[in-house]
């Protein structure tokens, strides 16, 4: 499965540095100089291109990369949008049990501490105040005997639950049963 890992989101100056948006809990490693890089246009069938880094350095908390063939802005502006991937089997095993890939959780079942389904996790968030759990509701969340139908509440279709991933929330996390099972303090899971 190739996972993402940053992505080039403009050019800058006109030397050929791209800006990249980084999508990695480790850039200093993935986009250390002599680094090769694959990426590949998105919704591209095209084999991945490789880019080996040449220089990189940080500006106003953005990453900036120099890559090798890449020497001026008008090369940079034809690689804007480009995905710089890497395959989720050559990751290397997480050390501590309390931490997990993205890739990992996506597509886990979220059930309650009484095992009553909440959804199932469709991707992981990163955002400034922590992670979040994207989940697609379950057919049955919310439903109660003669309710409206599936994760609607009063007349408010939800097409997505998001859940602080946090030890205070979630409890545990089973990769061998395919689980998250999350204790949601009262009014978490509301649609208000």
């Amino acid at each position: 499965m190739e996972l993402v890992i940053g992505r080039v989101a403009k050019s800058h100056g006109i030397k050929g540095e791209v800006v990249v948006e980084v999508r990695t809990d480790d850039p200093d490693d993935r986009f250390a100089v002599g680094t090769v890089l694959r990426g590949r246009k998105p919704r591209s069938n095209a084999a991945p291109a490789s880019y080996t880094v040449d220089a990189v350095r940080e500006h106003s908390g953005r990453l900036l990369l120099r890559l090798n063939g890449i020497d001026d802005k008008t090369t940079a502006d034809q690689i804007r949008g480009t995905l710089f991937i890497v395959e989720s089997t050559d990751l290397p095993p997480s050390d501590d049990p309390d931490e997990f890939y993205d890739h990992e959780l996506e597509g886990l079942t979220v059930v309650l501490t009484d095992g009553s389904a909440v959804g199932t996790v469709r991707e992981v968030l990163h955002s400034a105040a922590g992670e979040l759990l994207s989940i697609r509701p379950a057919p049955e969340f919310g439903r109660s005997a003669g309710s409206t139908p599936a994760a609607t509440f009063g007349g408010d279709t939800r097409a997505e639950i998001l859940v602080p991933f946090v030890a205070a929330i979630v409890t545990s996390v089973s990769l061998a049963d395919k689980t998250i099972e999350i204790d949601p303090p009262e009014g978490l899971l509301d649609p208000e």
